[in-house]
């Protein structure tokens, strides 16, 4: 399927993002990889903080794409899948992983307490820094008149 298919379905809606609104992404990324750093909140919580940087890094490249999440559930799988439809299926580990995230930040924060260990949120924290470089590169080179 393609963002296009996605649109028809009612799962995407064309959206124009603007330079300002990209760089304002990229700063609650920033925010939200340092935040999540902090050992005094629960390890649950940072995960969850990690989680919400590598969320917003895709939803940026959706932006950038022209299309944000339609209405009704689901938003944060749609955003995730979008990213190999949007750069390409080299990413596809990464779209799994996040994923995975998904799910588990759903447990963490609403089924139980204590459900990431110090490993899982080291992978996440670690994959969320490689995505920000690859989507920033990315930007670079397909969307240069948003990076301001």
């Amino acid at each position: 399927m393609s963002l296009d298919d996605w649109e028809q379905a009612g799962w995407l809606r064309k959206y124009e993002t603007s330079a300002k609104e990209i760089s304002n992404l990229l700063s609650l990324v920033g925010r939200d990889l340092k935040d999540s750093l902090q050992e005094e909140i629960s390890l649950d919580w940072r995960f969850n903080i990690a989680y919400n940087a590598a969320l917003q890094l895709a939803t940026l490249i959706l932006y950038s794409s022209g299309y944000r999440t339609g209405r009704g559930e689901s938003k944060h799988y749609r955003v995730i899948q979008a990213i190999s439809l949007i750069m390409g299926n080299q990413l596809n580990p990464i779209r799994d992983y996040l994923d995975s995230c998904r799910r588990k930040r759903n447990t963490s924060e609403y089924d139980a307490v204590g459900t990431v260990s110090e490993k899982e949120f080291n992978d996440l924290i670690r994959t969320a820094r490689d995505f920000k470089i690859q989507v920033i590169d990315w930007l670079r080179k397909n969307h240069p008149d948003l990076i301001e």
